[in-house]
């Protein structure tokens, strides 16, 4: 399947979700997102968010607000459903915009420290252009080094390294790579 890689896009459909998203907790944006809004040209099928823990009613007033504002889940209707055999079991779900298959959004919840971590830790990157919550420049650079590892998200990390070699800390990068060692691949 074809990506989608008009930056346009996916930055409108990704700041409308968070949006909404927003009024219900607190997510971050991972993996290939930050490299593309940073200017990293190559196509994607989804943007990919974690999202805090929460209760299955929190769930379902979010799933709520997503389908009155035109999104849909690809897997069911069903909020119920979503958060049990989906979500509470450390899978995904996916949503789209207007029954049109891309971009999705990949929400899974966290479910480890580093996923915690990674929330807690969160920031907004001016430089992308896109108003929503990213996993830190050195927690992407770590999971796509140390813990994806491959092609693409080797090339997102040289991209990430290059845009950000100013501000870019090492030593952070080494030490999540070690709690990602210690926590993702026990």
């Amino acid at each position: 399947m074809q990506g989608i890689s008009d930056t346009n896009v996916l930055k409108k459909f990704c700041e409308d979700f968070c949006r909404i998203v927003e009024k219900h907790g607190k997510y971050i944006i991972v993996s290939g997102y930050l490299a593309i809004a940073t200017g990293r040209s190559r196509a994607t099928q989804d943007i990919d968010m974690i999202l805090e823990q929460i209760s299955e009613q929190k769930f379902s007033d979010l799933h709520s607000d997503l389908v009155k504002q035109g999104f849909s889940c690809i897997q069911s209707d069903d909020s119920c459903e979503l958060y049990e055999y989906y979500l509470k079991e450390n899978g995904s779900i996916r949503y789209i915009f207007n029954k049109q298959m891309l971009p999705e959004m990949e929400v899974k919840l966290a479910k480890d420290a580093l996923d915690d971590l990674q929330i807690k830790s969160r920031i907004k990157i001016p430089l992308t252009g896109v108003d929503v919550w990213f996993s830190t420049v050195e927690m992407s650079v770590a999971f796509k080094e140390e813990y994806l590892k491959s092609e693409k998200d080797m090339e997102d990390a040289k991209h990430l390294r290059i845009v950000f070699q100013e501000q870019i800390n090492e030593r952070r990068i080494n030490d999540i790579k070690q709690l990602i060692k210690q926590v993702k691949m026990k």
